[in-house]
């Protein structure tokens, strides 16, 4: 399946080897297009703003942005395999945002959660380092014990507590949306590293059942789930945002008010600028946008699954899959709590709400899968130097 198994073909035309170029350019494009929305979106929103702060939240995106960009270019251009050598000390360094952003003082508590690090004037979100440093951790962990992932010890608990471990320290923030995304991308990187179903299939429900508990035992997340569950009857209290947010879809319709003439962001929808930007961008380009960008982020998707054949070993397979599953599954999670599918959770719609460090997690996500799509355009080359794929 990877390298090593690869089969001696003639030398690749230049007109070949570019022709598979053309994914990274339409995943580039892809990304400028849905970042570009986003940027509209903020810009529009922003006329809700208190005044003289109308252009706030889209000047700090477009400079969040180019901070982003920088930190894409850079792991785009890294030697990965190179940086496994760090793989330790990179774990060390995600836990240890994980941890100090628990601390008092250090991690600024919002709405009863700690899940921001103060940085002067500037806030570092934990868990979007977090999650670059768990996916390539587990990547090479799992690379290296390629023989072992059949075993009890080095094949299932090892990688869990990989896993488990900053799943556990998001709990406790507490923030159980993102908890459940890390337990979710490692839980399918390890199945298909090759991690035996009776294993995790107990782990899985063990976990829904550690879950469903702490939720019981949480009254404010508790009184999301039965907001949720009767939405018109608390339309006026706990479901109050999901609420604003179809009714902004359904003023909306198919072609939307027009950019700019929305009245969600007027003080009616909270956080319409983060978590709840999908209905604005409902309400004011209509069925006809939303669709496209779920349809973006279903072509990325597809775009990114469609290469992973070409994976030269396990480690860069699951690092570019696991990077996918990120982006994909957190957009996955926000579209459906934003139009009532799920419970009310605080996810961010990635590239296009508003906050930096989610932007910059995004884009170092991205750097990585075009970096190893760039390596798999090259012909790799056995010990008798024939050209091989």
């Amino acid at each position: 399946m990877f390298a090593s198994d690869t089969v001696e073909a003639p030398e690749p035309s230049r007109m070949n080897v570019v022709r598979r170029g053309w994914v990274e350019l339409v995943i580039v494009l892809l990304v400028a297009c849905i970042c570009w929305l986003g940027l509209l979106m903020l810009y529009s929103i922003g006329r809700g703003a208190q005044p003289g702060k109308e252009l706030y939240y889209f000047t700090r995106q477009a400079i969040f942005m180019g901070i982003a960009l920088g930190g894409m270019f850079v792991a785009w251009r890294l030697n990965l395999e190179r940086l496994r050598a760090l793989a330790w000390p990179i774990a060390a360094a995600g836990m240890l945002l994980l941890v100090i952003v628990l601390i008092p003082g250090i991690g600024k508590e919002t709405n009863g959660a700690r899940r921001w690090i103060l940085l002067g004037p500037l806030t570092l979100q934990a868990t979007d380092m977090a999650k670059v440093a768990l996916l390539f951790t587990l990547s090479h962990f799992l690379a290296n014990n390629q023989r072992h992932h059949g075993t009890f010890l080095r094949g299932f608990i090892l990688p869990g507590i990989v896993v488990g471990i900053p799943v556990v320290l998001v709990f406790l923030e507490p923030d159980y949306g993102t908890a459940v995304l890390f337990a979710a991308v490692g839980g399918i990187l390890l199945f298909l590293a090759g991690v035996r179903l009776y294993y995790l299939i107990p782990t899985a429900l063990a976990g829904v059942g550690a879950f469903a508990y702490l939720v019981s035992n949480d009254p404010v997340r508790l009184a999301r789930i039965t907001s949720f569950l009767d939405l018109e009857a608390n339309r006026s209290e706990g479901a109050y945002q999901l609420w604003q947010g179809i009714v902004g879809f359904g003023v909306g319709g198919i072609d939307g008010v027009g950019l700019g003439q929305g009245r969600q962001q007027l003080a009616f929808l909270p956080e319409a600028h983060t978590d709840f930007i999908f209905p604005i961008i409902g309400e004011e380009m209509g069925l006809i946008a939303t669709s496209l960008v779920v349809a973006g982020f279903a072509l990325f998707f597809v775009l990114v699954t469609s290469q992973l054949r070409r994976a030269p070993n396990l480690f860069q397979f699951l690092l570019v899959t696991g990077a996918m599953l990120f982006i994909t599954l957190q957009a996955l999670i926000n579209f459906g709590v934003s139009t009532g599918l799920l419970p009310t959770k605080g996810m961010s719609l990635p590239m296009i709400s508003y906050g930096g460090s989610n932007l910059l997690g995004n884009f170092i996500l991205i750097g990585i899968i075009l970096n190893c799509l760039h390596e798999w355009r090259r012909p790799l080359r056995d010990v008798a130097g024939e050209v091989t794929y």
